[in-house]
C-alpha cells in the first residue's frame, strides 16, 4: 500500500531532523491516512478509500463524497476514485 491519499494525492514529504547541536539528518513526513468507507448518495453504495484526515474533513465540509468528487480535479484522484467520479457522472446524466 502506498502512502498517498486517494482523493487529494497528498503523499510523503521530506525534511530534516535538527538536533540540539544543529546536526541535520533527512527524515520523511508521512500523511495521516485513514481507511474509511464513504457513501455515495447518487449510486447508493459505499466505497472503501484510504484518505488523509484533511481530505475526510473536506468531504464532510462539502456535503459528501459526490459533492467532493464534483469539485475535485481528475488528475489528483487515484484510478479507483476516478472510476467512482465517472460512475457518478453517468448515473446523474441518465437520471
Amino acid at each position: 500500500m502506498s502512502r498517498v491519499c486517494e482523493l487529494t494525492g497528498k503523499g510523503p514529504m521530506t525534511g530534516n531532523n535538527v538536533s540540539h547541536a544543529h546536526n541535520k539528518t533527512r527524515r520523511r513526513f508521512l500523511p495521516n491516512l485513514n481507511d474509511v468507507s464513504l457513501m455515495s448518495e447518487t449510486l447508493g453504495r459505499t466505497f472503501k478509500l484510504r484518505i488523509s484526515a484533511a481530505a475526510l474533513r473536506t468531504v464532510d465540509h462539502r456535503g459528501g463524497l459526490d459533492a467532493f468528487l464534483d469539485k475535485a480535479k481528475t488528475a489528483e484522484l487515484s484510478s479507483s476514485a476516478q472510476r467512482i467520479k465517472r460512475d457518478i457522472a453517468k448515473a446523474r446524466a441518465s437520471a
